[in-house]
């Protein structure tokens, strides 16, 4: 796992590096006599502000940017990396009486017994393929025959990629997060819920 925090805070040639490594799980090293490459397949978690003060969209805090300035730090992610993120999420401040709530939620064992389930499904799925393990390994072979939409489902998917401007590359990630949500879900199907709620995982297309 590769961990980047303040993610735009990178210069753009650093940020753009991760392009090929995300899409291939190699790195490519050139020199002049020759070319090596290596691996490098890894989970990418970055955490970037809404904007360089921090407060663009904040409820509680007025944003002190300008737009040009707004703009100018959210072009430091291309479109052509972001297509190579498959989520994306939005974290609000927490409200205080969520902080001070006694009420317990989910256990992180219980979450583990449906992750399990899901990957275990996964496995099933791709015994007989050498090197795919799970969803996000699909290539476009994998995702046209596990990733089958019904109509409804279609049709949501359609909007939302001619609204978002998404491209084949953001479109093909939309269909493998909704099949790894249908296995969470234990559907052998997917539904137009488990699509909807991978778009809503595209939260850097939105805004942009």
């Amino acid at each position: 796992m590769l961990f980047l925090d303040e993610l735009l805070e990178f210069k753009k040639n650093v940020l753009e590096g991760l392009r090929q490594p995300l899409e291939d799980g190699v790195v490519t090293i050139a020199r002049a006599s020759s070319s090596l490459c290596f691996p490098a397949r890894f989970m990418l978690v970055a955490a970037l502000n809404p904007c360089p003060c921090g407060y663009l969209g904040d409820p509680n805090h007025p944003c002190t940017c300008t737009p040009f300035q707004v703009q100018r730090y959210e072009s430091r992610l291309s479109g052509p990396l972001l297509d190579r993120i498959d989520l994306h999420l939005e974290v609000p401040a927490v409200p205080f009486r969520e902080m001070t709530d006694n009420r317990a939620g989910e256990t992180s064992a219980v979450i583990k017994k449906r992750v399990d389930r899901a990957r275990a499904v996964q496995k099933e799925r791709y015994h007989r393929r050498k090197h795919i393990h799970c969803n996000g390994q699909m290539g476009p072979r994998e995702i046209k025959k596990f990733c089958v939409l019904d109509r409804p489902s279609q049709e949501l998917l359609e909007t939302a990629v001619n609204r978002l401007g998404l491209s084949a590359r953001a479109y093909h990630r939309i269909l493998k997060i909704s099949r790894t949500i249908a296995d969470l879900d234990e559907s052998p199907d997917i539904q137009a819920s488990h699509v909807a709620e991978a778009v809503q995982y595209r939260r850097l297309d939105k805004s942009k």
